[in-house]
């Protein structure tokens, strides 16, 4: 019989579906490449980016709240100055880490343009990468956009659990990207919910207090928050990545289960706890809202760079 260690070997090697450029994979999974994360000369994601969403299978009003409050966190326009360390910070670095590097002179900006709903799950409950593809089509999503697409926890994606929590992918022809994450509370959360909950292998150390309470939609934004650092600075596989291009590294993945100072396999890092609620986080966003965000590697310093 296979050794575990063998067998995670090869789960690593295992490549990602075609239509998908970048993945957010296990910790565990995942080796680091000899070769720097750099620009290899292609196009990034500037300016307003819209964003349009499909919400596949039943979510929550909390659920769709915790997830919609984060976009909306990455550049809030109508509300006062957010507390450090924030969502708006975050997002800034990915501007200064990557996108200012590749010649973009705009301020990037965030922008929710459409939400669509398929509660009734019109391609069924099982899908191949290939049909998240077209459910991304089905949000409309508008050039030099990302259509997101989020399944519910009953809904199974091919590679979802086995070597991906998240992935993203592009279609150049009209010049968008797309993202899809799934809920995991159900089906992997000690794989792709950890620190949320206790992880699958490796040091079994009691889980984090999701800081908005649900354990499923708290680690679909850390999905969400590392394919977004993805997309924007490589949307079409010839952006900012390490590694082979078929099964790239990028700003987010580069840094896997870093969150914050101080971190180390099995361990977040020294978040802050809310001290009424127990709650760890690393990022204040709108609405009273906070989130746990993956580090950011830095490609000047070959570091990964924490809000806290």
């Amino acid at each position: 019989m296979a050794s575990l260690s063998s067998i995670l070997a090869l789960l690593a090697l295992v490549s990602l579906a075609q239509v998908s450029l970048g993945a957010r994979r296990l910790t565990s999974l995942v080796e680091q490449s000899a070769e720097l994360l750099t620009y290899h000369n292609g196009a990034v994601l500037h300016g307003d980016i819209p964003i349009s969403i499909m919400w596949y299978g039943v979510f929550t009003h909390s659920q769709k709240a915790i997830i919609s409050d984060f976009l909306l966190s990455l550049t809030p326009t109508s509300q006062p100055q957010l507390v450090a360390p924030s969502v708006p910070k975050w997002w800034s670095t990915i501007d200064q880490l990557y996108l200012s590097k590749a010649r973009n002179k705009k301020k990037t900006s965030i922008v929710v343009a459409r939400q669509v709903s398929d509660e009734g799950c019109s391609l069924g409950k099982s899908l191949r990468m290939s049909q998240v593809s077209e459910l991304a089509a089905k949000a409309g999503p508008k050039k030099g956009g990302i259509a997101l697409v989020f399944t519910a926890d009953d809904v199974a994606v091919e590679g979802f659990c086995m070597n991906r929590c998240g992935s993203h992918g592009s279609n150049p022809k009209s010049g968008t990207a797309y993202i899809w994450v799934g809920n995991a509370a159900k089906q992997c959360p000690g794989q792709c919910a950890w620190p949320f909950h206790q992880p699958l292998y490796g040091p079994q150390t009691p889980p984090l207090v999701p800081p908005n309470g649900d354990v499923g939609a708290d680690g679909m934004v850390i999905n969400l928050a590392s394919m977004v650092a993805g997309a924007v600075t490589n949307p079409f596989g010839d952006g900012f990545y390490q590694g082979p291009k078929s099964a790239p590294l990028e700003a987010a993945t580069a840094c896997p289960g870093v969150y914050a100072k101080g971190s180390y396999p099995g361990y977040a890092g020294d978040l802050r706890v809310d001290p009424s609620t127990g709650a760890s986080y690393n990022a204040n966003g709108v609405n009273g809202r906070k989130y746990l965000l993956p580090a950011l590697f830095d490609p000047a310093t070959s570091t990964c760079s924490t809000l806290v």
